[in-house]
């Protein structure tokens, strides 16, 4: 899978959100890192065409996905920051509208449901209604709906927001095999969440990007020689300050 992304800027007003943004994503685990403010959900939105760039383009598969809408969104899952979801629909019962919205047969919807509701631990709470979920459930709710169809691309804003420290431990694991065989790029200011399963980070800063690449590279940079941990830590820190 290719995605690839030819400076895109986006403004508001005279707010610069993205400032020629330029870069190549496959197959694997990226990390898109900074604080609130740096850009990080516009490029979400533009990726997922909630938002329309005022520069650029990005292709997917060497196609734009503006020309190409649908067919790129079939091959998307998303995981939103926001947990506004269907508060009366139980869980299997939002996850049966979620594959209906993405095009999956019944015949196979029956079997995905099933399977995502596994992956995120939430297969006895089916029959439980959403507003009775706690924060943590609600996030892993919108996991497993962007898991439905196993897309190629999952694009995940601040997924583990809510989420306790072993239910991130899982969210990691499962995104670091599902990025075996697909692009997963995870937006967060949370560096623990991603220093060990993202082959590339990007650091924004201010609507550009401050720095890229592999983290172990990216870390001979500091001063710091005691882990991956807290070389990124101190990285993240001094490109963000």
């Amino acid at each position: 899978m290719l995605l690839k992304i030819e400076g895109v800027s986006k403004s508001y007003g005279k707010k610069k959100a993205l400032t020629d943004f330029s870069y190549s994503f496959e197959n694997g685990v990226y990390a898109v890192l900074g604080p609130n403010g740096a850009g990080k959900s516009t490029l979400f939105n533009i990726l997922t065409c909630n938002l329309k760039q005022d520069e650029g383009r990005v292709l997917w598969q060497g196609k734009d996905i503006r020309t190409h809408k649908d067919e790129y969104l079939a091959n998307i899952g998303f995981i939103p920051q926001q947990q506004d979801i269907y508060r009366g629909f139980t869980f299997e019962r939002f996850l049966w509208y979620m594959a209906s919205l993405k095009g999956i047969k019944s015949n196979d919807a029956k079997t995905e449901v099933k399977k995502v509701a596994e992956a995120v631990n939430l297969s006895e709470d089916l029959n439980r209604k959403l507003g009775a979920f706690s924060g943590g459930m609600k996030q892993r709710a919108l996991i497993a709906q962007a898991l439905l169809g196993s897309p190629g691309i999952l694009i995940c804003d601040e997924p583990t927001a809510g989420l306790d420290p072993k239910e991130r431990i899982s969210f990691r694991e499962l995104v670091m095999e599902y990025g075996k065989n697909a692009l997963v790029i995870i937006a967060t200011h949370i560096v623990p969440d991603v220093e060990n399963i993202a082959k590339e980070v990007i650091f924004l800063k201010e609507g550009r990007i401050a720095a890229a690449g592999d983290p172990n590279k990216l870390c001979k940079n500091t001063e710091h020689s005691h882990g991956i941990e807290s070389e990124l830590e101190a990285f993240y820190m001094s490109v963000n300050n």
